[in-house]
């Protein structure tokens, strides 16, 4: 695995530990529909399902992540949850939402791991 992949990997491996935290149960990890993308976490939330987009950067490098889901991938993000609503039974009765988390390391010091919610 190259750098940027770990690096990705890390950034996941923080997130999921986030969402554990606030309550959350992770289903999938890196779950893929063909070509047409991944989704890095599904996640329940009550009776509600969580597609989670993680974004992890270096600080001082880049845009921030929390500014790295753009309309398009957003709309990517939509696709591939109803992929997986059609492979795995339908819409849960809490319905859908995306969130993300973004994942700043610093030079020196812990992950700074950002959590937001219904971003698209």
């Amino acid at each position: 695995m190259d750098a940027r992949g770990a690096l990705g990997r890390y950034g996941e491996e923080l997130a999921a530990r986030r969402l554990v935290l606030v309550g959350m149960t992770v289903i999938a990890r890196n779950w893929r529909s063909g070509r047409s993308g991944e989704i890095d976490i599904l996640a329940r939330d009550g009776d509600a399902l969580v597609v989670c987009e993680v974004k992890t950067r270096r600080a001082g490098t880049f845009e921030h992540p929390m500014a790295a889901v753009t309309a398009g991938k957003a709309e990517r993000l939509r696709r591939l949850a109803e992929q997986w609503l059609a492979d795995h039974g339908g819409p849960p009765p809490g319905g859908v939402r995306i969130d993300l988390v973004g994942v700043v390391l610093p030079r020196r010091g812990a992950p700074v791991v950002e959590h937001a919610r219904g971003v698209a």
